[in-house]
């Protein structure tokens, strides 16, 4: 992934590497995690998904996390940028989850540092695919972390989506993907609704009206609360960059979304 011959080691052994985690590597700085044996109940990020229209991506992700059959926590975080020209979603194991979030970001940019140069959108899919796949041992105990990512491709000129598998595996999605939970029923509202042509505000709508319908099926995905000022984690990836939707947006979409519903 260097993207050139390999580098001599420094004046204390060290050899430069663009990527991050084999820096720690070289530390002996890498983070580990052990499980023992048993059940641990670790809150649990549920329903996320992202479709593609006519400009870019959109990805949501409902802010509902559970422990076993309890509400854990209301408010999290499903959404993130991955630099400023892509985002990845998270479900799963929630606290692992979101540190895998967040060595995946110091990747990319340690990785432009180091290169002087963008990793392509493609690059970035596989570099996660990887990191999903170092997860399979703690998967195994039931640490499971399944992302969702998307960027905008300025060699094609698009916006593409990417889903996983629990080992790794790496599809690229050509309209929309969905997981998690609520997963399937989000994914069947989009079927029913998704366009090739949408604009923005219709794809933003649509990302909208699938957690809603997957809230109604699933208990563990949340809808949006607006008595408590809840709303699902949006963003939107185009030429201009990665944009979160802010709440005072998505309110009154949300309000005639649950007011359509029967």
């Amino acid at each position: 992934m260097t993207g050139g011959l390999p580098m001599s080691p420094n004046a204390e052994g060290i050899v430069p590497t663009a990527s991050f985690a084999a820096l720690l590597e070289q530390h002996d700085l890498t983070p580990s995690w052990e499980v023992a044996s048993g059940s641990l109940d670790a809150p649990e990020a549920t329903t996320i998904l992202a479709l593609r229209w006519a400009d870019g991506i959109v990805m949501a992700g409902d802010r509902r996390a559970t422990a076993g059959n309890v509400i854990a926590h209301r408010r999290v975080k499903k959404v993130y940028p991955a630099d400023d020209r892509s985002a990845v979603a998270i479900s799963g194991t929630a606290g692992m989850a979101i540190e895998l979030t967040t060595l995946f970001q110091t990747e990319l940019e340690h990785y432009e540092k180091i290169e002087g140069m963008r990793l392509s959108l493609d690059g970035k899919a596989n570099f996660l695919a990887r990191m999903v796949r170092g997860n399979l041992a703690l998967a195994f105990q039931g640490l499971i972390v399944v992302p969702l990512f998307c960027g905008y491709d300025e060699q094609e000129q698009k916006g593409k989506l990417y889903s996983y598998d629990v080992v790794g595996g790496r599809y690229e999605e050509q309209d929309y993907a969905t997981t998690g939970s609520g997963g399937n029923e989000a994914r069947a509202f989009l079927k029913a609704e998704w366009r090739e042509d949408m604009g923005e505000a219709d794809a933003i709508r649509v990302a909208l009206e699938a957690l809603i319908a997957a809230s109604e099926e699933d208990a563990a995905t949340g809808g949006p609360d607006p008595k408590r000022g809840i709303y699902p984690n949006v963003v939107t990836v185009t030429d201009q960059g990665y944009r979160e939707v802010a709440d005072d947006e998505l309110e009154p979409i949300a309000a005639a979304a649950l007011e359509r519903r029967p």
